[in-house]
């Protein structure tokens, strides 16, 4: 478990800290760089601030030429949550065909089954589930939990983005459309994440401490992807990056419209991700992933940094609903409380401390930046 960082400062824009984030640098006016790099990204990709609602119309009707033929075309991901449940909504009044795909990883909560319904039957939107077997993800996870690394997250959006594209890939379209937006997820320390498509890392570490085969488990090499990507011309689009995006404007669309029904905090349709957020990442990692969410929301125009210093104080989960989870991941994964906390007490360890494209990638940069200097690669 991290120690507080006792030289403590807080972002003057935002409320992201060196105690969650110890790599964190502040400027001349104590701005962080999160902040400084949301700007500069905000000016690149958030295409609706130059033209966006016409470039979109040009996305959309690219999307519906390439589509001839299929029953669909374009695949969305639905979750429950706020974002895909957006995506879901905002596709069909574009007129396009979208075909969902819900990744059942044994984690759902009951509220996000009932979300994921609605949204399908009053949008008339086909659903292809991937259930992930239960018995090799519960070794899987247990392994991100041994090997006592961050991301245990990455196993899921690795799954994710596996199984979005083979079906795109079965049913012949071109076009994956997900609801990841400048506006609401733009503020994300590097520390925290590590590489989704790092498939030399989740078999190292599953070598390394797993029990059980893994042999249906959906993967992606990332030589794979490109081939999807460059050859069959699969390609990745965050529509949410074309208009304006307003969290609270859109909660309130899709409660009226859709009857989704709010699970109170980022991605808690999930059970795991949840107790996640709530538990392991402050407790383990010393990490609140809620100040990269309000920071970004800051960033935005969206809430005062005023409001989101009220909201940090509040409590992360509901302490009956976080003693709940705990006992039920627990029993789950079939620890009792005592192996649980030895797990939580290991030493952290970088994804890195273990074989990783990265490690090949961070040998080869000198490599590659000499070959940039004697003009061979530019």
């Amino acid at each position: 478990m991290t120690d507080i960082n006792t030289n403590y400062q807080i972002c003057s824009k935002c409320i992201m800290d060196n105690n969650d984030d110890p790599f964190i640098q502040f400027d001349s006016s104590g701005i962080c760089n999160h902040c400084n790099t949301y700007d500069n990204i905000l000016k690149k990709r958030l295409v609706f601030l130059n033209n966006g609602l016409k470039e979109r119309d040009k996305l959309i009707q690219k999307i519906k030429k390439e589509g001839q033929g299929n029953k669909y075309d374009c695949v969305i991901g639905l979750s429950g949550g706020v974002d895909s449940t957006y995506v879901a909504l905002l596709v069909k009044e574009l007129g396009l065909r979208p075909l969902a795909i819900h990744l059942d990883n044994g984690w759902n909560s009951e509220l996000s089954v009932i979300n994921i319904q609605n949204t399908l039957e009053k949008l008339k939107i086909d659903l292809y589930t991937h259930v992930i077997n239960w018995k090799e993800f519960k070794d899987l996870q247990l392994s991100y939990l041994k090997a006592s690394v961050i991301d245990i997250e990455a196993l899921t959006d690795h799954a994710i983005i596996a199984v979005f594209y083979k079906v795109a890939k079965k049913y012949n379209i071109k076009n994956m459309i997900h609801g990841g937006n400048i506006e609401t997820e733009g503020c994300l320390p590097s520390s925290w994440v590590h590489y989704k498509g790092d498939l030399m890392n989740i078999k190292a570490i599953h070598k390394r401490f797993g029990k059980k085969p893994i042999t249906t488990f959906t993967t992606l090499h990332p030589l794979e992807s490109l081939y999807l990507n460059k050859v069959k011309g699969i390609k990745n689009i965050d529509i949410l990056n074309y208009s304006p995006y307003n969290k609270k404007n859109i909660k309130n669309r899709i409660i009226d419209e859709l009857n989704w029904r709010d699970y109170g905090g980022k991605h808690y349709e999930s059970i795991f991700t949840r107790f996640y957020q709530s538990y392991i990442l402050p407790v383990k990692f010393n990490v609140d992933k809620r100040k990269s969410h309000l920071s970004t929301l800051i960033c935005s125009g969206q809430i005062s940094r005023q409001e989101a210093l009220i909201e940090i104080k509040k409590p992360i989960c509901d302490p009956h609903q976080l003693e709940d989870d705990k006992k039920y991941i627990i029993k789950k994964f079939g620890l009792n409380k005592e192996s649980f906390e030895g797990l939580m007490s290991l030493p952290i360890k970088k994804h890195t401390y273990y074989p990783s494209y990265i490690n090949i990638i961070n040998r080869l940069r000198p490599f590659a930046q000499f070959l940039k200097r004697i003009g061979l690669r530019s």
